[in-house]
Formats: C-alpha cells, sequence, structure tokens
C-alpha cells in the first residue's frame, strides 16, 4: 500500500482572492476549517503515513497552522522560491518520497478516491504512472481525457473544446518515483500539458475511473457549494 502521498498546496487563487486575500487557496475555510485539513483527514482513513506539501505562495501560512505533524501522519515541506508550475513543483517534492511509488493530489481539490482500490489497478496494470478519471456532466471547464477499453489514455483534449458529459483528469496520480525522476524534465514545467500531454503517445499511462465525490474550489460558485456540502463528511 501507499503510505506517501505529495500535496500540490502552492496555487495562487487568483479567481479566489477578492473572497480570500492574503491566503493560500489550499487554506481557505470551509466551515471553519482550512480545506486542506479536509484532504488531510481523508487521506487518514487509508493508513498515509507522510505527507510532503509542495508550497510556495505564502507557504508560511501553512506551516504556521500544520507544523510537522497531523494526527499520525508526518509533514514534510517542499518549498518553491519562485513558481516552478505544477510539474516542477512534483519533480522537487519527489526526491523527499522514500517509497517506490507516491500519490499525488492537488490541494484545492476533494477527489474521495479510495486508494487502496487505486493501488491495486496499478499493480494490476504494472503502471508507472495512473491518472485517476472523473466523468462529470459537462467538460468544457477542465477538458477531456479519452481512453481505450484496456483504460490506456489515447487522446486528451483541450479545455473549452468540448462540452458535455465525459472523464476529466481529476487531479490525483499514483507516479513512480525512479520512472518520472529519470526523465530529462526542466525546472519549470507543467505537469499536464509538457509532461502528460507528450508522454502518453510513447509511455502508456492509465485511465483509473472513480465515480466518488469530487469537488474543485477553484471558482468561488464551487467553494460556495464546499461549505454546504462538507458538513456531510464525517471523518
Amino acid at each position: 500500500m501507499i503510505k506517501e502521498v505529495i500535496i500540490l498546496a502552492g496555487g495562487l487563487g487568483t479567481r479566489l482572492r477578492s473572497a480570500l486575500p492574503d491566503i493560500p487557496k489550499c487554506m481557505a475555510p470551509v466551515n471553519g476549517k482550512p480545506f486542506l485539513q479536509y484532504v488531510m483527514d481523508y487521506l487518514e482513513i487509508y493508513g498515509v503515513k507522510k505527507i510532503i506539501l509542495a508550497t510556495g505562495y505564502l507557504h508560511e501560512k501553512i506551516e504556521e497552522y500544520f507544523h510537522n505533524k497531523y494526527k499520525y501522519m508526518n509533514i514534510e515541506y517542499s518549498r518553491e522560491d519562485e513558481p516552478l508550475g505544477t510539474g516542477g513543483a512534483v519533480k522537487k517534492a519527489m526526491e523527499k518520497a522514500e517509497g517506490k511509488q507516491v500519490v499525488v493530489m492537488n490541494g484545492d481539490t476533494m477527489f474521495r478516491v479510495n486508494l487502496g482500490k487505486l493501488y491495486d489497478f496499478t499493480l494490476i496494470k504494472k503502471s508507472d504512472l495512473t491518472m485517476v478519471v472523473r466523468q462529470i456532466n459537462d467538460v468544457s471547464r477542465y477538458g477531456a481525457v479519452e481512453f481505450d477499453e484496456t483504460g490506456r489514455i489515447t487522446t486528451f483534449r483541450e479545455k473549452g473544446s468540448l462540452e458535455g458529459p465525459g472523464w476529466i483528469n481529476g487531479g490525483t496520480y499514483v507516479i513512480r518515483k525512479d520512472f518520472f525522476l529519470n526523465e530529462s524534465l526542466p525546472e519549470k514545467f507543467s505537469l499536464e500539458k509538457d509532461y502528460f500531454e507528450k508522454i502518453y503517445l510513447q509511455h502508456p499511462i492509465y485511465a483509473n475511473k472513480c465515480y466518488q465525490y469530487f469537488i474543485d474550489i477553484g471558482i468561488p460558485e464551487d467553494y460556495e457549494r464546499a461549505q454546504e456540502e462538507f458538513r456531510a463528511f464525517e471523518f
């Protein structure tokens, strides 16, 4: 079982800036608790032992709140001195990982993936890189992911290029550490555009379908929706 998780927690939250000045997006309060705390509570259910927080903008706000431990989970920080993009942030944080495989997820998204089933899927596929995908009613905000009957990703569709139902990148991945770090990667790059959307043609990326609860608080409407929906969560 995977015991380490990298959480991307360096987002600027520009679309939420009017409602949340001077606070990282992942620390947006939901019913009196930072959004990131709900994500960590969810990880605790699956026996995660170590969290690596890839921080940047106002990193001190996160460190002052969580310090180096949350419940029984150890926390390490991978701090960006300047924005490295999602890929650069993962690359820097991955160097602190101890295991062979690491879960990577977004700190501003709650996707209640069953990590046990995700790990089993990764083993069955012998996958170096697994992306969890979520079916939604309108993919225009996110872009779409298409895959064949084996789960291998065949196409990435640009944001806004399609409308209607489909599968999106849910922002949760399992990545084999040596596979990722052995790639010739720049210091700054986008995990999605500069890595996933190029490597899938030469190396298989597998899509693991998940139908569980999903919310991304990147826009004010969904941030407000989280206030109501998170009241139903029990950890």
